[in-house]
């Protein structure tokens, strides 16, 4: 009670069962007397030490692919192992096992801590079992570090060690290299001069016929690039079209339903108010036809719904007009949003994904060419849907995929990384966002993602342009589109539209 601490006995200092039972006794020298099944144990309170000495290291088998390992000259260890400070492991070992062991012998459940340094960022716990296995490690010098505890928790110091060395094969040592070198500088320079002379031979010989048919493939190659440029474009487009179209489904189902009810109710509320009216009971017929009122101006309402968003699909199937009219940017993202996401689902019933939004109400309506900046925000949460269900199927259910999309206006420029668009000073923006938690871009690519045709999806799943179509078109509109990445955290896709001054 004075340090507040207490010490556990276990079968391993002597403890002589699980099952005591409910009578002990203090005698008067102090000791305490506990009875059990299996005998008795006694304690002396003021006599209770710890063992203040840490074990002593020591290494005890060396095993190669499941093999121990004897010393010798021309093995992996040329010295015993509990006094080797050196093991050299050619190419062909797969497997490395080493086992150690703390030299205390007043309880059998050490614990043993190891780490391979040069591999092992931090100490690996090794419980009570003495061995450190590694496989396939890379070409290199390493040093194994151990460690051990008594029963009083009591460690060493860590810094019982031996150096491992694994060879490169042949192929990969400094003498094949220099070898690699000299052969690929004599092939270069023979390759070169003999390029060089039939080269300028055949240069002088057919210049002017050369000029004229590079000339007239690289006009035919023209032709045909645009010519399927132009077949790319209308795919891609027609691509985001069927991601919508489920979604689409999904959403006139919700309007249709609640007209499908209220016409039901409606009929028989009429029924009920005409057998009312037979009767003479005039106020439940009045009450009933409020009641079938109110049921018409839903119809209507729902009606006005699922014509709304039959116009938004026809709108946005049919070619840009080009012309920008006042839209609601913050209706336009919600929209697209949730059409997305109903399209994967209808595709996938296996897809899942948790959609925040955050939109800014004092955005109102800016004028934009609402199937254009559509077509970029369809493709960013399309991007993002992707890239969290990706993650998803490498994680399992520990992680929730979340798709966020946010709106604001504000006259400072965002921070994240730029690609693309020019500073415009301070007036007012509007940004809209689309963030993701999943695995984010590698750095390698992410200078590349807005290239024509530059794709990380598998093959047949897409074009490599839709990023770059988006890109052409807020830039079109004299804004930016931007990115901020985390690999291995996810992915900020931003658009910034300038407000002009007639639009505030």
């Amino acid at each position: 009670p004075a340090t507040q601490t207490y010490k556990h006995f276990g079968f391993e200092r002597g403890l002589q069962g699980n099952l005591f039972q409910f009578r002990s006794y203090q005698g008067p020298s102090g000791k305490m007397y506990f009875f059990g099944t299996g005998g008795i144990n006694i304690f002396d309170p003021e006599d209770i030490r710890t063992n203040p000495y840490p074990p002593q290291m020591a290494f005890t088998d060396l095993k190669l692919d499941g093999k121990s390992i004897v010393f010798g000259k021309t093995n992996a260890i040329q010295k015993p192992i509990f006094i080797a400070d050196q093991i050299t492991v050619g190419p062909e070992t797969d497997v490395i096992a080493i086992d150690f062991a703390a030299l205390h012998f007043a309880g059998k459940n050490n614990q043993y801590q190891y780490k391979l340094e040069g591999f092992d960022k931090d100490w690996r716990d090794g419980g009570t079992v003495g061995n450190a296995t590694y496989t396939n490690l890379p070409p290199g010098g390493y040093t194994l570090f151990i460690k051990g505890s008594n029963l009083d928790n009591v460690w060493s110091d860590g810094t019982k060690s031996i150096a491992i060395t694994i060879l490169p094969p042949w192929w990969r040592t400094w003498w094949a290299y220099a070898g690699y070198g000299l052969i690929f500088l004599f092939t270069g320079r023979r390759v070169h001069l003999y390029q060089k002379t039939i080269t300028l031979r055949k240069e002088r010989e057919r210049a002017q016929q050369k000029e004229l048919e590079q000339a007239k493939e690289i006009e035919k190659a023209y032709t045909e690039l645009k010519v399927t440029q132009a077949q790319l474009i209308q795919s891609e487009k027609m691509a985001s079209l069927g991601e919508l179209t489920a979604g689409i489904a999904h959403e006139i189902q919700n309007p249709l339903n609640f007209v499908n009810n209220f016409s039901e109710v409606s009929n028989e509320l009429l029924d009920e108010m005409n057998a009312n009216l037979a009767s003479g009971n005039l106020q439940p017929a009045i009450e009933i036809a409020r009641d079938v009122k109110q049921n018409l101006e839903k119809i209507l309402h729902h009606g006005k719904r699922a014509d709304a968003i039959v116009k938004g699909m026809l709108q946005h199937s049919r070619s840009s007009s080009g012309v920008k009219e006042p839209t609601d940017i913050n209706a336009l993202a919600d929209e697209y949003l949730r059409l997305a996401y109903h399209g994967l689902r209808a595709k996938d019933k296996s897809f899942n994904a948790t959609t925040k939004t955050d939109f800014d109400s004092s955005i109102g309506n800016i004028n934009v060419i609402p199937q254009d900046i559509g077509r970029v925000i369809l493709n960013l949460i399309t991007n993002a849907f992707y890239a969290v269900t990706v993650k998803k199927k490498q994680l399992g259910n520990s992680y929730e995929p979340t798709v966020t999309v946010s709106t604001k206006r504000s006259l400072s420029e965002p921070a994240p990384m730029t690609i693309g668009g020019e500073g415009r000073g301070e007036a007012p923006k509007v940004e809209i966002t689309v963030s993701d938690n999943g695995n984010g871009i590698p750095s390698s690519i992410k200078d590349k993602i807005f290239q024509p045709f530059f794709t990380t999806k598998p093959t047949g799943q897409g074009t490599g342009l839709g990023l770059s179509l988006s890109y052409d078109i807020v830039k079109a509109h004299g804004g930016e589109l931007r990115v901020a990445t985390t690999e291995g955290t996810g992915s900020t896709f931003s658009i910034i539209l300038p407000i002009m001054r007639s639009e505030q």
